[in-house]
């Protein structure tokens, strides 16, 4: 049975003091919250806060993930952080491929590639973003775009090496935009992922990835969108930022 995962994606907020704030809130309502068995909770601060992150972590049960990771292994890279670093950290998970890191940082498919090629090679497992913007949307090239994201930026692995990616999709047109796909928008995209990945790696592997949504997830619609068969959590941003929204949509299983 594939875990349904719940990943908080800060972004760049927060200072030290009230990430310390929100961890300790978090951990908190953790500790008289009830998760269904197959919930998985990832909390993926900035940079700066993932040692206190983990430290937090040992006493509960949320792991931790990074935002981003370079595509290179080491050197003279100034700003960069290497996926031997999140190792040597023992981070759990990253994200790659973010919306964000596509639009305002110009990453491209082969880059995104690369990023999961040093991930899987330090034993963190990628969590690998795909979308579409809104003109694509509106042009109905969305399976096109996300079909082209996911062969470019995933199909050069092993079978074994894909079971360790998890895959989300962001319609990026609705991140924080209050916007939200409907869950018949969502169901029929991620539908449309695992039918490409069975296609390449077989059902076995199909069926046992996960497939977050990214896109306006709060508490009020949590619920709704993953009753879907195939949507098995969340990427959660603003809603990641209070303990109360994060572990509401976290109980939405």
């Amino acid at each position: 049975m594939r875990k349904h995962i719940v990943a908080g994606n800060w972004k760049m907020n927060k200072t030290f003091g009230e990430a310390d704030d929100l961890l300790n809130d978090i951990m908190t309502k953790l500790e008289s919250t009830t998760l269904d068995a197959n919930t998985q909770l990832i909390v993926c601060p900035p940079f700066p806060y993932l040692e206190m992150t983990s430290d937090y972590s040992d006493d509960s049960y949320f792991m931790v993930g990074a935002q981003n990771v370079s595509d290179q292994e080491v050197g003279a890279y100034t700003g960069e952080v290497s996926a031997a670093m999140l190792e040597s950290l023992e981070i759990d998970y990253c994200i790659v491929g973010h919306s964000e890191r596509r639009a305002y940082y110009h990453e491209t498919n082969e880059i995104v590639a690369r990023k999961v090629d040093q991930l899987l090679k330090h034993g963190l497992k990628p969590i690998v973003c795909c979308g579409e913007v809104l003109e694509e949307r509106e042009a109905n090239k969305q399976f096109e775009v996300v079909k082209q994201q996911i062969t470019e930026g995933l199909f050069h692995l092993t079978p074994e090496q894909f079971g360790e990616i998890i895959v989300a999709y962001e319609p990026v047109w609705a991140i924080g935009t209050g916007k939200t796909a409907t869950p018949e928008q969502a169901q029929e995209m991620h539908a449309f992922i695992r039918s490409l990945i069975a296609e390449k790696y077989g059902n076995e592997v199909a069926e046992e990835t996960s497939i977050l949504y990214g896109g306006s997830c709060k508490p009020s619609n949590a619920k709704e969108l993953f009753a879907n068969k195939d949507v098995d959590g969340g990427l959660i941003g603003g809603a990641s930022l209070k303990a109360d929204d994060f572990i509401g949509i976290a109980t939405a299983f």
